[in-house]
């Protein structure tokens, strides 16, 4: 891990440093108790016994003295799982608002390319693990120190000789363990990997569950399915594989550790070098010095987890979004809503531009409509203003403001977007149609449902504005759901608009309910209408025509069918097409 990454990896500490003190201090103190309680035992069995004292007194104080010790344990334990566990999640809780806030942040190019179940793995299974290491990494460190150190040294002041015994198995073990647990660590890895598809491709079925019974394909999804779950439990059956090699390999160790203790403790009592006392110590003591082995492998095993899932997060959170503010960017302030497009070119690949070089003036408060054939740049052209994409080169302003001097808040404020594929939350119709403004009262978004043509089909609805609409809108038709979508950019009121294909979903009725919010909604505002079906920007009095080399033609509809260029052809092609 480089330098600043392990910066970042501190920094979530910061905020809850007292609350770490504290639980690595439960922690030692918890761990301080098992290595005194054998001590205890030690003494009665060594000194208190032997001697037949008159009454049980002393080794009924001993074992009161014993019991609060375990109580201690207990409340540190408590303390340790409650209050470390809570650090954890609020750890959690923060990285995973960054993550989600910095994913807001990045441009269209970046989610041109990737998967939203990777990206959802990233923020949920990704971050429990890290958090796993976060809590557990610090108290294991802790607790294994005060065992290890703790236990050797009482160990070695009752009998160095069969400490040096026990201890040189100590090697062999972490030998063992560090292999076993390199491959387990790779099983983890792979865990991840294929865990990742699976929710990919989960997230893609269900979101496209209706094409899949549309085209009966509920077999081949199956099959695809399982292919890939197949490799997920594959994955799985060989990490347990390793996992039951590391796990009973460390097992016997710590058995074969007992029966070294009990046969070298047995050979220094028969030569009276040992008492029984002492090699009863040491028989409790192996857990205390076996278990802090099994925590810093664990360890490093969290660690590998975590760190993974670490590195993860810094590849999403290093990257930089492709538009974002200047440092001296400022408040677009709309007046007249003049949109000037000056010598811009654009291309999703350098080696395949959308156009080159193109030059466009539209006048505040007037529309104009665009159309062309599929791939030409109708919308591509209307995604620059919003700052969506940035042009190659060129600019674009707004009443003389450059877009790309200004703030993306301000900028896309001012702007109002209805497209032909409406995205509807999760939530009820009143709900979706604030999203437009946050703050608005319920008055203000019933005057914005009227104005869109939706009051009505909503009072129809089981509990009007508090109805649940379903997933994406399930509920509603499509005709319904763009009035909803414009019932919300009527309340955000915005002095631009960009209407990209509307209507080219809908049947008639629908389509005339639309265009009429849709003509309500533009008046007065600068307007950009992407029209696939030509038939109803007819009356448009301006219609740009885009080509592969940019804009083609201009003028309103009778003036480009007498050119019989372009715009005819197409005229002409939906015509055949249609009839």
């Amino acid at each position: 891990m480089n330098k600043a990454r392990f910066k970042k990896f501190l920094s979530y500490y910061r905020p809850y440093i007292p609350l770490l003190i504290a639980d690595l201090f439960a922690a030692s103190i918890m761990a301080a108790t098992t290595l005194i309680i054998p001590l205890i035992i030690r003494y009665i069995v060594n000194d208190l016994l032997p001697s037949q004292p008159a009454s049980l007194q002393p080794v009924l104080s001993l074992g009161i003295a014993m019991l609060g010790l375990v109580a201690l344990e207990m409340v540190c334990n408590f303390f340790v799982t409650w209050k470390g566990h809570s650090m954890g999640v609020r750890m959690e809780k923060d990285m995973r608002a960054e993550l989600f806030d910095h994913l807001q942040k990045l441009s269209f190019s970046f989610y041109d390319n990737a998967k939203v179940g990777s990206l959802m793995s990233r923020a949920t299974s990704d971050l429990f693990q890290l958090v796993e290491l976060y809590h557990h990494g610090p108290e294991d460190i802790i607790i294994s120190l005060v065992k290890f150190i703790g236990a050797f040294a009482i160990l070695a002041s009752i009998h160095l000789p069969l400490t040096l015994i026990i201890f040189a198995l100590v090697p062999f073990m972490l030998i063992y363990a560090w292999f076993s647990n390199k491959k387990l660590n790779q099983g983890y890895v792979r865990n991840k990997e294929t865990l990742a598809k699976v929710s990919a491709a989960l997230e893609d079925n269900l979101n496209g569950v209706r094409v899949v019974q549309s085209f009966a394909n509920a077999d081949y999804e199956n099959k695809r399915f399982d292919t890939i779950s197949n490799e997920y439990s594959s994955a799985k059956q060989h990490t347990y594989f390793y996992m039951a090699q590391y796990f009973t390999g460390m097992n016997a160790m710590v058995t074969l550790m007992t029966v070294v203790v009990a046969i070298a403790g047995a050979v220094f009592i028969f030569n009276k070098q040992l008492s029984v006392g002492d090699l009863l110590t040491f028989t409790l003591y192996i857990s205390n010095f076996t278990e802090p082995i099994r925590k810093v492998i664990n360890f490093a095993e969290t660690y590998q987890d975590g760190m993974s899932g670490f590195i993860r997060f810094c590849q999403i959170m290093e990257i930089k979004p492709d538009i974002a503010d200047r440092k001296d960017a400022t408040h677009l302030n709309v007046t007249h809503g003049d949109i000037v497009f000056e010598d811009v070119s654009f291309a999703y690949d350098q080696n395949h531009p959308v156009f080159s070089h193109l030059n466009l003036k539209v006048d505040g408060g007037t529309s104009v409509a665009l159309v062309g054939s599929s791939g030409v740049g109708k919308t591509t052209l209307c995604s620059l203003l919003p700052r969506f994409y940035d042009p190659q080169s060129g600019t674009i302003s707004i009443d003389g403001q450059t877009i790309d001097t200004v703030t993306l808040k301000s900028l896309r404020e001012n702007i109002g977007i209805v497209q032909q594929d409406v995205y509807l939350f999760n939530g009820t119709v009143a709900e979706n149609i604030a999203y437009g403004k946050p703050t608005a009262t319920m008055d203000q978004i019933i005057a914005a449902a009227k104005a869109a043509n939706a009051h009505d089909f909503i009072m129809a609805l089981p509990h009007g504005y508090d109805s649940d609409i379903g997933s994406h809108g399930v509920k509603l038709s499509g005709g319904q759901k763009q009035r909803l979508a414009i019932a919300r950019v009527f309340l955000k009121d915005p002095k631009i608009l960009i209407f990209d294909e509307a209507t080219s979903a809908l049947d008639n009725e629908s389509e005339h309910y639309v265009q009429q919010s849709l003509s309500t909604l533009a008046l007065n505002r600068t307007t950009f209408i992407i029209a696939h079906r030509l038939s109803t920007i007819r009356n448009a009095k301006r219609i740009i025509v885009l080509g592969e080399h940019g804009i083609e033609e201009e003028g309103d509809h009778a003036t480009l069918m007498a050119k019989h260029g372009a715009y005819a052809k197409l005229v002409e092609i939906q015509y055949v097409d249609a009839h």
